[in-house]
């Protein structure tokens, strides 16, 4: 898109720039990430807004995890700065009941964050020609799903005598995070961050590293040096722009994982077996978007070493999960199942015995955070007590994204959670009881070979 006639000619964009205003003319979907201080936000917030004045009534919206957030650091801050520099021609109005800028072509920019329900909704009630997530590493893959869904404002701009479409555009930045993150699955290894597949159109997908110094002229020496003279953890991220390899806070890393990785050719008798659900409610008609049942089986050897043998997690109604709960009950020969009641009281226990009347089943009731009820069960896999037969890929990325600050995972950790439930099974004298936890129901048992 051409550079529009009430621009600012005295202002001049950095080499860096350049090659990002070419990077989100040419993808739909553009991250740039980097250090601090790098014009990052500036520069998306230019495109966004050569594009609303070329695009008579075309609305766009920037939005970030926390509404205070985006207005401190965007409207108040990088916008007005941004808006002087580039297009000091241009008048807008600010309207702080909705929040949104309203530029004389009547295109509309609007400011929001995704904390607010009241506002996110009024937001995500409108349609837009472009996106801008800000500070992305803070917003969940479920979110940007839900947000893509709102890109679709159809608009034109004139070119000479010729009407074009405007095309939509998702614009990201943020401070790397971990390469866990899924904007670093998506935007650079280019698959998808839930199923791990490869994109089917890659080049729609584009990134760009934009580090400190790469705006070393519009910077004060003595800020770079202190930027140069961070930890390293720190230095690597906002001097560098590097995604981390490992969160120092993290309860599970790669290397506790490899090292507890044991095949099942030669594993001990079971001294118990459980099967562990975590549920989330979803109904057979509607599953697609609820959330996973976590749903996973672990045994107890006889060598005192818990053995994590299946995940089975599945996004099902209760009439599907509880038949691959029973089946792996069965299957396993395990001496019970658990379930977790917080979500829907009694529910596990009656789609379970739907499925198999013949169930031993037991509820479970988290009275503390799921950061807590993990961390004993972190220090048993690190010291040896916990074997994973095999690999299990999606259950070990959310295991990695557990910290002693939270968790920090794109989407609910079913899978995890049903891991913790089953080896705080396992291991019971190493965990505080829950007070409601419900005694073990056994069943009439179905033959003279059942325990």
């Amino acid at each position: 898109m051409q550079t529009l006639k009430h621009s600012n000619p005295e202002f001049h964009l950095t080499e860096k720039q350049n090659e990002a205003v070419k990077e989100i003319g040419r993808a739909d979907n553009v991250l740039l990430y980097g250090g601090s201080r790098s014009t990052k936000t500036f520069t998306i917030l230019r495109t966004i807004m050569n594009r609303a004045l070329a695009a008579p009534k075309s609305r766009h919206a920037v939005l970030r995890f926390r509404f205070n957030h985006v207005k401190a650091s965007v409207v108040y801050d990088t916008f007005p700065k941004m808006m002087d520099l580039c297009f000091p021609q241009v008048t807008y109005t600010l309207d702080k009941s909705d929040w949104f800028a309203k530029l004389p072509n009547g295109s509309e920019i609007w400011f929001g964050g995704l904390d607010d329900k009241e506002r996110s909704e009024k937001i995500l009630g409108n349609e837009y020609a472009t996106i801008f997530l800000n500070e992305c590493s803070q917003i969940s893959y479920s979110s940007y799903l839900i947000l893509i869904t709102r890109l679709a404002q159809l608009c034109t701009y004139k070119r000479g005598n010729e009407i074009r479409q405007l095309s939509l555009k998702m614009l990201l930045d943020e401070n790397p995070p971990l390469m866990g993150h899924w904007t670093h699955k998506l935007f650079i290894e280019h698959k998808d961050p839930l199923s791990r597949s490869p994109l089917s159109a890659p080049e729609d997908y584009a990134s760009l590293l934009m580090n400190p110094a790469d705006n070393a002229e519009n910077l004060p020496a003595s800020y770079l040096k202190r930027l140069q003279d961070l930890p390293k953890r720190q230095r690597d991220r906002f001097w560098l722009g590097k995604f981390g390899d490992e969160n120092e806070n993290a309860l599970w890393s790669d290397a506790i994982l490899d090292a507890s990785r044991v095949n099942g050719d030669d594993l001990p008798q079971m001294s118990r077996v459980v099967v562990a659900v975590d549920p989330s409610g979803a109904d057979d008609d509607e599953n697609k978007n609820n959330d996973d049942i976590g749903i996973g089986v672990a045994g107890l050897g006889v060598d005192g070493i818990a053995y994590v043998l299946e995940d089975l997690t599945i996004n099902a109604g209760p009439a599907t999960w509880g038949k691959v709960a029973a089946s792996a009950y069965n299957r396993h020969a395990a001496d019970r199942i658990i379930g977790e009641k917080n979500y829907g009281g009694a529910m596990v226990e009656f789609v379970v015995k739907a499925a198999d009347a013949n169930v031993c089943y037991k509820g479970v009731t988290a009275t503390r955070g799921k950061v807590i009820r993990a961390e004993p069960i972190s220090a048993l896999h690190e010291t040896g007590k916990v074997k994973l037969v095999g690999r299990f890929d999606e259950l070990e990325d959310e295991l990695k994204g557990f910290t002693t600050t939270g968790y920090t995972g794109s989407r609910s950790p079913n899978r995890a959670d049903w891991f913790v439930w089953a080896l705080t099974e396992l291991f019971p004298g190493l965990t505080k009881k829950d007070e409601d936890d419900e005694p073990v129901k056994i069943p009439i048992r179905r033959t003279a070979f059942s325990r």
